[in-house]
């Protein structure tokens, strides 16, 4: 519990965290201290040297403090605080909740899921910024090992009936092989690939000696699958095998990219970009600070050197605790030349390439902004489309933009109920049935849509309807990419290698990709799903085995009479009505 304190000289001599306010109680800053009066008192002297701490002290009403045992325990707290907090005046993580860590739960046959909310109950690895390489890694790694996927074990799944899952349910693997798999993936997100492999080749000797050469065979598949990954991905450059992070930054005016590239094994084995909230009168070391305490509070992998390319105030401190979470040393280092010094450099460079590239995408909205005339910048922008055929497995989607990038965890898809071949209805449908969510699904500050007038005066009816006119929106017509605005007759030219006409173009484009591919999806499910289930003789169990021997409908379709009926359950008259099906 904090304690008020009216002034810095009733602050006691200990470590600890102090926490600002301004008049309206808000928390504004939060700092952590060796001394508390000693540090805090540094606030109040008559000439404040830098202008961040003349802003802060300008807003300041009211002090608080915690006690803590250590200065390390007042940085874990510290972290803990600005995480919950998010004062204004701290450099932090911007929108770390975005950023996705993968999880294997702590029940007695874990699972590999994805998630956002770091809790206690279990083991994470993260944070990761390319969610959809996460997805690709988590699916490829359940693939691999067969573990299970469903929330609840309440009898053998679709899954273990075609051989995707070992089916801890159904009593097929005990807790300690299971547990052997589990390990296997824990090595695979420390990076320790070369581990997994060794162990694997082990086993499968072990196998093969035993003549399991069924086990020996899904071994060795398992081992040429991760090598082919390794092969792919990671790049030989480090001259020892320690576990390193490489760090670098690039700072802009009120945000600071962070790189991170992991080197495990002496290999480059990826690549994360972070944006810090940061202003013009934050030092660098103060950035990296920050960037640390907060990147590494929840990441289960602690490496054994951080590299970074410019040294920072209290590594001492930081060191240690890095070193409490990693259970040895951990040292924090500025390499000063040979292959870390051109890591660190390379890491900068790739800093200084993406804050370039932000700054492209904002001129890009500030464009925008000045062409369609806008209140303010276009942020977030949503885009809409249909698709169908002839009314027909009719779709709508919704695809969001965020500072100029796609943000896929707000893309939406939605079943359309209009009836017949009616784009103009279904449209109107779609941004109905959307913008009545704006209470749990926050407003967009631009809205795009594939079309000239005609589309645009009815999207106009919609917000008409619901109140919402006060929501920028246009047309985009693809003939001659006019832009189409409320009120007006004659459209906006956007010159064509225009940043903010490009703009526009990715979201439409990407609002037509997401709504045909759902389409497809919805379609070839039709297809595949009824399929099977029309052939005489083929009920779920058949499906299934036929599934599971031959992958698809498509190699379903290739194969002989001769090879259906070798399949479990089947026999000559069905695989014969099979064939008779698809020929």
């Amino acid at each position: 519990m904090s304690t008020k304190v009216k002034s810095p000289d009733n602050l006691p001599n200990k470590p600890g965290v102090y926490i600002m306010r301004d008049e309206t109680d808000t928390i504004i800053y939060i700092g952590k201290a060796k001394n508390l009066i000693k540090r805090v008192k540094s606030y109040f002297r008559e000439k404040l040297d830098r202008p961040k701490t003349q802003i802060l002290m300008s807003h300041f009403n009211s002090l608080e403090y915690i006690v803590t045992n250590s200065e390390k325990e007042a940085l874990i707290l510290e972290a803990t605080l600005i995480k919950k907090h998010r004062p204004r005046y701290n450099v932090q993580l911007k929108d770390d909740k975005r950023y996705p860590y993968v999880k294997i739960t702590n029940e007695e046959f874990p699972r590999l899921v994805i998630t956002r909310n770091v809790t206690k109950n279990g083991v994470y690895f993260g944070p990761f910024t390319d969610v959809g390489s996460v997805k690709q890694t988590v699916k490829f790694l359940k693939s691999l090992f067969k573990i299970r996927t469903c929330r609840n074990m309440n009898g053998p799944c679709l899954n273990s009936q075609i051989d995707l899952c070992y089916a801890p349910c159904d009593g097929r693997i005990t807790k300690e092989e299971y547990s052997e798999i589990i390990n296997k993936i824990d090595l695979f997100f420390q990076g320790k690939y070369s581990t997994i492999v060794k162990n694997l080749k082990k086993e499968m000797m072990d196998a093969a000696s035993k003549e399991e050469f069924e086990k020996a065979a899904v071994i060795r598949d398992q081992i040429s699958s991760i090598e082919e990954i390794m092969e792919k991905q990671f790049v030989d450059l480090v001259d020892d095998d320690l576990d390193q992070d490489v760090i670098a930054i690039a700072p802009g005016e009120n945000e600071v990219v962070v790189i991170i590239m992991p080197i495990r094994n002496g290999k480059i084995v990826g690549r994360d970009d972070f944006l810090m909230s940061a202003s013009q009168y934050d030092s660098s070391s103060e950035i990296m600070f920050a960037f640390i305490q907060q990147y590494y509070g929840y990441n289960r992998h602690i490496p054994k050197q951080i590299l970074l390319d410019e040294d920072i105030d209290d590594k001492e401190l930081l060191e240690d605790w890095l070193s409490d979470l990693r259970g040895n040393k951990v040292k924090i280092k500025v390499p000063q030349k040979g292959v870390k010094l051109r890591l660190v450099k390379m890491a900068k460079k790739n800093a200084e390439i993406i804050k370039h590239q932000k700054k492209k995408m904002e001129d890009g909205l500030i464009e925008l902004k000045k062409y369609l005339k806008l209140e303010k910048l276009p942020r977030v922008i949503e885009g809409y489309d249909i698709s169908n055929i002839s009314g027909k497995f009719a779709v709508g989607s919704k695809v969001s933009f965020k500072d100029g990038k796609p943000d896929k965890k707000k893309y939406k898809h939605f079943r359309m109920e209009t009836p017949g071949p009616n784009d103009f209805a279904m449209m109107e449908e779609l941004l109905t049935r959307r913008l009545k969510m704006v209470d749990r699904d926050p407003e967009p500050d631009l809205i795009v849509i594939d079309g000239g007038k005609g589309q645009l005066g009815m999207a106009c009816g919609v917000l008409e309807k619901l109140n919402l006119t006060h929501i920028p929106i246009i047309g985009l017509a693809k003939e001659f990419e006019e832009v189409f605005i409320p009120n007006s007759s004659r459209p906006i030219i956007i010159p064509r290698n225009n940043k903010a006409l490009y703009l526009l173009q990715q979201v439409r484009d990407e609002s037509h990709r997401f709504a045909i591919t759902y389409h497809r999806k919805l379609r070839s499910k039709n297809i595949q799903a009824s399929s099977l289930d029309e052939i005489v003789g083929v009920g779920k169990k058949r499906k299934i085995a036929l599934l599971k021997e031959f992958g698809s409908i498509d190699n379903i379709k290739k194969a002989s009479i001769e090879e259906l009926a070798k399949t479990e359950g089947m026999n000559m008259k069905t695989a014969q009505n099979v064939f008779n099906f698809y020929h």
